[in-house]
């Protein structure tokens, strides 16, 4: 009699068992293979959920592969469906459309290659207390204690920065 109550899923204490033992496995393996992205856990709970409905006609040896293989095919059918909704967008909206004039844009592009350059002839201290302010958006004391200087000193920095690019931007 033992024997057929381990024949069955749909019992509340076998399937809870299975669950306990196979979800955490299972979560990490479609973690390690898929990443974060797609939802791990989702697909683990829903691989159960495929198990809960089918628990009828899978034996309690079976289930462990079940719901990896469910699971593995879940997640396969997101990664599928992420590359339709990305092909969907890129041609929904096109790679480049703009209202501006063609002058602009060549005058905003020459403008960039002048920063980029004026930023690749600012000494090194003055780039990088420049960018961690400017494009990372640290204040001054941040930056300070990161590179083990002064509030001032970084002050200097970047207000060396700002001088030096004025003037090679005018200069160009």
């Amino acid at each position: 009699m033992a024997k057929q109550l381990h024949e069955n899923i749909c019992e509340e204490r076998i399937f809870s068992s299975i669950f306990n033992k196979h979800s955490k496995n299972l979560h990490d393996f479609l973690y390690y293979k898929f990443g974060e992205l797609l939802n791990p856990k989702d697909k683990v709970q829903e691989a159960f959920v495929k198990l809960w409905q089918n628990c009828a006609k899978i034996s309690p040896d079976k289930a462990k592969s079940f719901v990896f293989t469910t699971a593995n095919n879940l997640m396969l059918n997101e990664v599928a469906h992420q590359k339709v909704v990305l092909k969907h967008q890129q041609t929904s909206n096109p790679k480049f459309s703009t209202n501006e004039s063609p002058e602009f844009l060549m005058q905003e592009s020459e403008y960039n290659d002048k920063l980029q350059r004026a930023l690749a002839n600012l000494t090194e201290a003055q780039r990088v207390a420049f960018m961690m302010n400017r494009v990372e958006g640290k204040r001054f004391k941040e930056i300070a204690e990161l590179l083990d200087i002064s509030t001032k000193a970084v002050e200097k920095r970047i207000y060396g920065a700002l001088e030096n690019l004025r003037k090679e931007i005018k200069e160009l």
